[in-house]
């Protein structure tokens, strides 16, 4: 990974779109609502809670049937994930379903049996929401995360991640062999469809098998980028003078990444991209955008391509 060291000042640019290049129409989806303590996730901030979406999205390819949905946040049914998340995060960072993906999938006028393809940006509890009604879909996660799932729950009573996020059968890891292009500021990317409309970008320093999407959004340039969990504040990415958080606000060691380095050399690269035009910027837990956006990007709304 010695790649992820290099300097990000100078990123190059995106590719440009081809003739009759193909793009994707994006949709939020509804998947649920998690409490954050601000403190957790920017460094020096007091303890609150703030409310924030869990978001999915949709994303339908401009000339053919291929689609995806881009994470399931959460699950309805608190008590079917493991005990050691009902433990830690039952009152850290309440949560409240009131609306589940497969929900917004059938209010969107979309069964979720016809959906093909599932990515998951990775295996944490508010990411994986219940696969079930995507019976019909190959699930694809990043395969470091292969590890949680071997080692899950209920095989390990004290694990945090449940053996079966995904459907076993269904379920494609991608290897570092998979990422073999590189896009922009991003050195290990996967070409999801082979015809640059949608790809899989490696983003190792929040998760084991952490992956974002940076999607076409028009077939003259527009762009938007997924970032899962890639920060839990849009902050951390439109303001340099932040940091992630790697202390409690009572000064106990807390980091919501697994690899503080490699977290903020992630937000780094996504930093030099959101410099560029035309490029629209989502982590999954936006508030701001939530807000701003709730009557009209989500499914059967969408959301504009950026002009």
């Amino acid at each position: 990974m010695s790649e992820y060291l290099k300097s990000t000042e100078s990123a190059p640019p995106l590719p440009a779109p081809s003739a009759n290049q193909p793009y994707v129409v994006v949709s939020a989806l509804q998947a649920g609502i998690i409490h954050i303590p601000v403190d957790l996730a920017i460094q020096g901030e007091a303890r609150s809670h703030r409310k924030c979406p869990s978001l999915s999205f949709y994303l339908k390819h401009s000339a053919s049937d291929k689609h995806l949905i881009f994470d399931l946040g959460l699950r309805k049914d608190w008590a079917s994930y493991p005990p050691m998340v009902q433990k830690h995060y039952g009152e850290l960072m309440p949560c409240e379903v009131p609306q589940s993906v497969e929900e917004s999938c059938i209010k969107g006028g979309l069964d979720p049996a016809l959906i093909k393809n599932v990515v998951i940006s990775h295996l944490h509890f508010d990411h994986i929401g219940d696969h079930t009604p995507f019976k019909n879909a190959t699930f694809t996660i990043g395969g470091e995360g292969k590890s949680h799932l071997t080692d899950g729950y209920p095989g390990n009573p004290e694990a945090h991640f449940l053996a079966e996020s995904t459907p076993p059968d269904r379920t494609k890891f991608l290897s570092m062999s998979d990422f073999a292009t590189s896009v922009g500021p991003f050195p290990y990317v996967h070409d999801f469809f082979g015809d640059g409309s949608v790809y899989i970008i490696h983003k190792p320093g929040h998760c084991a098998g952490h992956v974002n999407l940076l999607a076409r959004t028009s077939a003259d340039g527009a762009w938007i980028y997924l970032g899962g969990d890639i920060a839990h504040d849009t902050r951390l990415v439109t303001d340099p003078n932040t940091d992630i958080a790697t202390a409690a606000a009572d000064g106990s060691p807390y980091c919501m990444h697994r690899d503080p380095v490699q977290a903020r050399i992630d937000i780094k690269r996504v930093r030099s991209l959101v410099r560029m035009p035309r490029v629209e910027f989502l982590i999954a837990h936006d508030w701001k955008w939530f807000e701003d956006n709730k009557d009209t990007a989500f499914l059967p709304g969408k959301i504009v391509p950026k002009a």
